[in-house]
C-alpha cells in the first residue's frame, strides 16, 4: 500500500481547494481500504479531484481507490456492469462499446470518476436522461466499521435511493453496479448564434429535437452562442440532413470549441460524422485534456417548469456575470427518485457556469445568481461552488431528515463527516 502526503494529490483539478489531509493512501486491496477505515477517526473517498469545492476534504486521511481499475464481470442476462471504485468513465466506455453495449448518458467529461459522479448527481443533457447516479443499481461500501456492506436497488428499495447520491457520507465505494442499454451510434451537430427569442418562445421544441442537447452562450449578446445536438443514429432517417437554419441559427460548417478562438482538436467530433455513443455524449475527447484547470464551476438545477423566467433571471444579472464568465452551458436533466438529487420528482433545467479563475469576483456574484434564482427553488450541483446558506438548502432537500438518519445509522460517530457536510447536511 502506498501512503504520503503526495502534493499533486493534495489539490484538486483546478487548483481552488487544497486538501486538508495529513494523510493520503492509494491501498491496493478491499482488506487495506478496511483496516484504513476501521483505524481512522476520520477518513474521505479521493476521486478524480474534478469536484469545485471542499466536499471531499477531511483533516485526516484520504483513501484514493486509483488502483481499484477492474471493469467486469458483465451480466449478460441482467444487462449490467460491475466495476471497482476508481474506473473512470473513459476506461469503462471503451470497454463497454467493445462488448456491445452502453450507457445511456455521459457528462461533457470522460475523464472523471464513475464512483464520484454517482455521488454527486453529476449528468450530461436530454430531457429523457437522468443524471448519471441513475445508472447505479447496486453498490458495495466499506462502511465506518470497517465491514463491507452490499447494498442494491432491488434488496434495499427507497432506502437505496438515498444511498447513490451519498456526498461521500456513506463509506467508501469499492465497487458499482451499473444498468446498461445496447450499443448506439450518435451524430453532432452544432448551430450558431440562436436568437433569444427564439429559444425562449420555442424552448420544449429545442431541447427535444435530439437525445441530448447543449446550449451555450456569454450573457453578452442576444443569442446563444452555439447550440449542440447529439442525435441518435436510430431515431433518425437514414438519409437525414439537418437544415441549414435551424430557429434562427446557422448550422456550423466547421467544428467549433464552445469558448470562441480555442481550437476544436480536443472537442468531440461534430460536421454530423456518426460515431459510437461514448465518443459523441461528451464534449471532450478521451485523448485531450480539455483545460489545465484554469476555471471555477457552479451550476444551479432550475425546476424545468420555470426555466425561461429564471433564464430571463439570469439575463438582467448580465453586465455582473459576462465580465469574470468564460462561458454558460443550459442543458436539461430528467427527474429521478434519489433523495439527495438536484433532480429528485422534477424535470430540470441545468444553468451551468464556468468562470475565469477568479474566486474573490466570482464570490461576489454567486449571491446575486441565488438571489435571483431562489424564488424558482434552485438547487446548486453538490460538486460545484456555490454560497447559499445551509438552512435555505435544507427547505430544497424534502428527504434531507431521511438521509442525515441514513448517515448515522452507518456511520454513527461521523467517521465520513467533514465540514462540508457538517454545514450543509447536518447544519441546516
Amino acid at each position: 500500500m502506498e501512503t504520503a502526503k503526495v502534493p499533486e494529490r493534495q489539490h484538486n483539478w483546478a487548483d481552488n481547494i487544497t486538501y486538508r489531509a495529513a494523510r493520503v493512501h492509494a491501498p491496493r486491496t478491499l482488506e487495506e481500504v478496511q483496516d484504513l477505515v476501521r483505524g481512522s477517526q476520520k477518513v474521505r473517498a479521493l476521486g478524480s479531484r474534478h469536484s469545485f469545492n471542499a466536499i471531499a476534504d477531511t483533516p485526516a486521511d484520504l483513501i484514493s481507490l486509483e488502483h481499484f481499475d477492474q471493469v467486469g464481470p458483465i451480466d449478460h442476462a441482467r444487462h449490467t456492469v460491475t466495476i471497482a471504485g476508481g474506473v473512470r468513465y473513459g476506461q469503462l466506455c471503451e470497454q463497454l462499446n467493445r462488448a456491445g453495449y452502453a450507457l445511456p448518458n455521459l457528462a461533457s467529461l470522460p475523464h472523471i470518476s464513475v464512483a464520484g459522479a454517482s455521488a454527486t448527481a453529476t449528468h450530461g443533457s436530454g430531457n429523457h436522461n437522468g443524471s448519471l447516479a441513475t445508472a447505479v443499481s447496486a453498490l458495495e461500501v466499506v462502511t465506518a466499521d470497517g465491514s463491507l456492506r452490499i447494498f442494491s436497488r432491488e434488496q434495499h428499495g427507497d432506502t437505496f435511493a438515498g444511498m447513490v447520491v451519498a456526498l461521500g457520507g456513506l463509506g467508501i465505494v469499492t465497487r458499482l453496479t451499473l444498468d446498461l442499454v445496447p450499443h448506439f451510434e450518435v451524430r453532432q451537430d452544432v448551430y450558431e448564434k440562436l436568437p433569444l427569442n427564439p429559444f425562449a418562445d420555442h424552448f420544449d421544441e429545442i431541447t427535444s429535437s435530439a437525445y441530448s442537447v447543449s446550449s451555450f452562450m456569454d450573457w453578452r449578446g442576444e443569442s446563444i452562442n452555439q447550440v449542440w445536438l447529439k442525435r441518435r443514429i436510430a431515431d433518425i432517417s437514414p438519409t437525414f440532413e439537418p437544415p441549414a437554419e435551424w430557429f434562427g441559427a446557422q448550422r456550423a460548417l466547421a467544428k467549433l470549441h464552445p469558448l470562441p478562438g480555442i481550437s476544436a482538436i480536443n472537442c468531440t467530433e461534430q460536421l454530423g460524422v456518426p460515431g459510437p455513443w461514448y465518443e459523441r455524449l461528451p464534449h471532450f475527447r478521451l485523448a485531450f485534456t480539455p483545460s489545465s484547470g484554469e476555471e471555477l464551476q457552479s451550476e444551479y438545477l432550475v425546476p424545468r417548469p420555470h426555466a425561461i423566467t429564471a433564464l430571463h433571471a439570469i439575463n438582467g444579472l448580465r453586465d455582473h456575470i459576462s465580465p469574470i464568465l468564460q462561458i454558460s452551458e443550459i442543458r436539461t436533466v430528467a427527474a429521478d427518485d434519489l433523495w439527495m438529487s438536484p433532480f429528485y420528482k422534477q424535470d430540470c433545467v441545468a444553468i451551468h457556469f464556468t468562470w475565469q479563475k477568479n474566486w474573490p469576483a466570482v464570490k461576489g456574484v454567486l449571491p446575486l445568481i441565488e438571489s435571483a434564482l431562489a424564488p424558482f427553488d434552485a438547487r446548486p450541483h453538490w460538486g460545484k461552488l456555490f454560497t447559499m446558506p445551509a438552512s435555505q438548502l435544507a427547505t430544497l432537500y424534502p428527504k434531507l431528515p431521511d438521509f442525515r438518519d441514513l448517515l448515522r445509522t452507518y456511520d454513527p460517530d461521523g467517521k465520513f463527516r467533514n465540514a462540508f457536510l457538517d454545514t450543509y447536511i447536518f447544519g441546516g
